[in-house]
């Protein structure tokens, strides 16, 4: 069962539009920090500490290589976090700049990336 402060602090992040848009272009998979600028159109700073809470919240996780981060989703830990995840995924369709966020994402999937 996921602990209470994690539930939390889960909910925390998806209530901000910032992490949810991130998360939200996670869900189809790992990321550069640049490949997130570019498709959020945020500065680095803010997109940085954004990144920085939903690590706290282990909701992603940072690979480094190089001079870059990656950054993907946690593998899901329980029904709660899956349940979560599964929503954001399908859920979110109709709002618009999360449909921005993935054209703009396959754009950049489909353009010289990092």
């Amino acid at each position: 069962m996921t602990p209470q402060y994690n539930i939390d602090r889960m909910f925390k992040a998806f209530a901000d539009e910032t992490r949810l848009r991130i998360l939200h272009v996670l869900t189809r998979g790992e990321l550069c920090v640049c490949d997130l600028l570019d498709i959020l159109h945020l500065p680095q700073s803010k997109v940085s500490r954004h990144l920085a809470y939903l690590r706290e919240a282990n909701l992603v996780q940072v690979r480094k290589q190089g001079l870059w981060k990656y950054y993907s989703l946690t593998p899901t830990d329980g029904k709660f976090h899956r349940g979560l995840i599964q929503c954001l995924k399908g859920c979110f369709d109709e709002v618009d700049e999360l449909h921005c966020d993935m054209k703009r994402l396959e754009k950049r999937l489909k353009a010289k990336r990092c």
